[in-house]
């Protein structure tokens, strides 16, 4: 999309000029905070340093900070404009690993040309960050400053013109060679341009299996050949025994062209010379060697790479730098080595090839994102590159020896699964448990696209052994448009299974047939896939039953009241959502689904039952009933339904702490609690929030949800004899899966497995 230069200007100058700022992570509101931050409190971690220098990973911030650091003499495609008029690019930099993975940065513009003072400064500044990124500094002195201080610190240093560009190049590479069917070790690659990212790329292929006899480079004045006179010690291994002596020679009959040049380089004629099925990865910046649609006006068998993110395969260093300090740094390493960046190549490739999920593709608003030639590497927006990458720098690291902590992979993952927002936290230990004990559960639905990816994704995870109800070609021919493999997953058609269904009719007519319905209507109310996955469960022929992505709320929830029931002892089922908000406890609002004007006996059931579900989860409950008045302020029949709704709960289960009626604000408030409400039974903050209306509830989620920053999980229901729990309609796979997780905790819970 193109970028006008007023658009940029502003977006840079707008607000607070620049792109960065300087957040503290602790609370300054108070002088005992002041105390703690500075003098005097700040003493004690000192003194913890200076007798244990690793402390001071547990006591500041330098674990997770890296100094991005450039003197400006090869910024983008820019050239040598000095170390001023390179601090936009570095600040953007910094703004990338924060926004993909969680790192703090200093960007630090130095005022030299000289690398051994380059090296110098970096020596000095070692005890302040936990790695260092190299950034935009000019061949051949680059090479030269981080292979020094790769040898003298005892941090990551990186370079990213040179490796990062290598990194991800390679891993589209991988799959491009796989897909147009040729081997890695036999293609022939074409290099145009001899810098720092070109010869860093062309050392880096050497390690995944490509030729160095294979590989022609080519510079400003031609083939890099034998004999040629002008070589520094860098061009010099790549010096090829050929007779061709320029571009358009070297492109004739070429596998792969790969350029790290200028705009224009690459002619139609010379993409013509290649051979079939050929590779073009124009990767110069911000305008490539030769448009994609140049290379499609000759040849339509040619996988094609850019730069640029208006064109499919953009080859961009944000899916490989972020990462692999966030592995190397969550292992405290003291370098980044060749087999952590091939790690970082090989989970990239292979991450391409894992079925896409809905957010990545409503970010990129296409649907069809899939393996394929047009989809070689994970778009940047993907969040899954997170959690791939750096478990598999990390785990290089501790195989390497460079390591300075052991990390547990699997546990790691899931941190970094949970570290994309405060929901994921949630969802990353309901995970954990539900990976232990596997539940059986049915998908009314499960023709349903949605739910094919979901079941298949849940499957392979090992969260649920998901049951599809379906035709089963049906079935089976969706999922292979999908990309997706449900071989081992069972898929259950009701209407052929002619003696279930009349054994599932016969027990609901059992049970409803004083209630105004017939066998018949039984028999062909089987026939609806709500209604035989409700029977699977009632007879124990699965564990939880999931619908709702094709129907209103209560065109589920009725024929499972029908079918399941209620728990004993509950008179009204209830639904509820889970709320995380960063840097807080999760909260619980109920009922946020179900009941629309509750009296004093169902607001009972509602606190109850959600306090029942929140120790299911490890949550010590706080309930507040929320009304609009604070202890009968404000004398009303619904505040005085609440504070009765209190002392019924309190007769129900004596332990809970539980009080009301109360407003939100108060209810999540704790100092406001202590200091004007010293009176209350809450020990602290209110972490479920029991509303007087289902307006009121269901106002309140949405409007966090969209305004609030909250992840939103549920919607869960409670109350049910078994696990049911109801999808809201046209949902996401990711919403799928969640639930999915949380019906799997429900039925572990129920069954004493946790």
């Amino acid at each position: 999309m193109p970028i006008s230069r007023k658009e940029a200007l502003e977006y840079h100058m707008k607000g607070r000029p620049g792109k960065i700022e300087v957040v503290p992570t602790k609370t300054v509101a108070t002088q005992r905070d002041l105390a703690l931050a500075y003098s005097p409190g700040v003493a004690d971690p000192c003194r913890e340093i200076h007798s244990n220098p690793d402390d001071v990973f547990k006591y500041t911030a330098r674990g997770n900070l890296v100094a991005v650091i450039t003197n400006g003499t090869a910024v983008l495609g820019l050239g040598n404009i000095g170390p001023l008029a390179a601090k936009p690019v570095m600040e953007g930099k910094g703004v990338l690993f924060k926004k993909f993975a969680g790192i703090d940065v200093f960007d630090i513009e130095i005022a030299t040309e000289d690398p051994n003072e380059v090296i110098r400064f970096c020596e000095l500044i070692e005890p302040t960050v936990g790695g260092i990124n190299l950034e935009d500094i000019a061949a051949p002195a680059c090479f030269e400053i981080e292979r020094v201080l790769s040898e003298k610190l005892d941090i990551p240093v990186f370079h990213d013109d040179q490796h990062g560009t290598a990194i991800i190049t390679a891993a589209a590479l991988i799959n491009a060679v796989e897909i147009v069917g040729k081997k890695i070790e036999t293609v022939q690659i074409v290099f145009n341009g001899a810098g720092a990212s070109a010869l860093s790329t062309a050392e880096h292929l050497g390690h995944i299996g490509v030729k160095l006899d294979n590989i022609l480079m080519c510079d400003s004045k031609g083939v890099i050949y034998e004999g040629r006179e002008d070589l520094t010690k860098y061009k010099a291994p790549y010096a090829a025994k050929t007779s061709k002596r320029t571009l358009k020679d070297a492109m004739v009959g070429a596998d792969v062209f790969i350029g790290l040049s200028v705009r224009g380089a690459v002619s139609k004629e010379m993409v013509r010379s290649m051979t079939t099925e050929p590779i073009i990865f124009g990767l110069a910046n911000p305008d490539p060697e030769i448009l994609p649609e140049e290379v499609l006006a000759v040849r339509n068998d040619a996988i094609i790479a850019t730069g640029r993110s208006d064109y499919p395969n953009q080859v961009n260093n944000v899916l490989g730098f972020p990462f692999i300090f966030r592995g190397a740094l969550d292992v405290r390493a003291t370098g980044i080595n060749r087999d952590m960046m091939l790690a970082a190549t090989y989970a990239l490739a292979e991450l391409a090839r894992e079925q896409v999920p809905d957010m990545v593709r409503g970010a990129y608003e296409d649907s069809s994102i899939s393996f394929g030639r047009e989809y070689l590497i994970p778009k940047p927006f993907d969040h899954r590159v997170l959690f791939h990458v750096a478990p598999a720098v990390a785990k290089a690291a501790m195989e390497t020896g460079v390591a300075s902590l052991e990390l547990d992979l699997d546990d790691y993952r899931e941190q970094l699964r949970a570290s994309l927002g405060p929901g994921r936290e949630v969802m990353r230990w309901m995970t954990v448990s539900a990976r232990k004990s596997s539940a059986k559960i049915v998908f009314a639905e499960g023709h349903n696209d949605s739910v094919i990816q979901a079941a298949v994704q849940m499957a392979e995870d090992g969260i649920c052994k998901p049951i599809l109800l379906g035709r089963p070609p049906r079935v089976r021919e969706k999922a292979k448009l999908l990309g997706v493999d449900v071989t081992g997953i069972e898929i259950v058609h009701a209407a052929t299974c002619t003696e279930r269904r009349y054994e599932f009719a016969e027990t609901l007519f059992e049970r409803r047939a004083r209630r105004g319905l017939t066998l018949a209507e039984a028999q062909w109310n089987l026939y609806k896939p709500v209604y035989f996955a409700a029977s699977m469960l009632a007879a124990g022929e699965a564990d939880a039953m999931i619908a709702g992505i094709e129907a209103n709320y209560a065109e589920i929830l009725r024929p499972a009241l029908q079918v399941i029931g209620k728990a004993d002892g509950v008179s009204k089922v209830s639904g509820l959502y889970m709320l995380a908000f960063p840097g807080r406890e999760l909260l619980l609002f109920a009922d946020t689904t179900v009941n629309i004007d509750p009296g004093p006996e169902t607001l009972r059931d509602i606190a109850l039952q959600t306090a029942t579900f929140a120790r299911y989860i490890g949550m010590h409950p706080r309930v507040a009933m929320v009304s609009f008045s604070n202890f009968s302020s404000s004398s009303h029949e619904e505040s005085r339904q609440m504070a009765t709704a209190v002392e019924l709960v309190r007769e129900a289960d004596p332990e809970l702490e539980i009080d009301g009626e109360m407003q939100a604000d108060t209810a999540i408030d704790a100092s406001k609690l202590r200091e004007v409400y010293p009176f209350t039974r809450l020990t602290g903050p209110a972490n479920i929030l029991v509303f007087s209306r289902l307006s009121a509830a269901n106002v309140a989620y949405k409007l966090l949800d969209r305004l609030g920053g909250a992840d939103v999980i549920g919607p869960v229901l409670l109350g049910m004899a078994k696990p049911v729990h109801i999808l809201q309609r046209g949902c996401s796979v990711q919403d799928i899966i969640n639930l999915s997780t949380v019906a799997s905790v429900d039925w572990q819970a129920r069954s004493n497995q946790i």
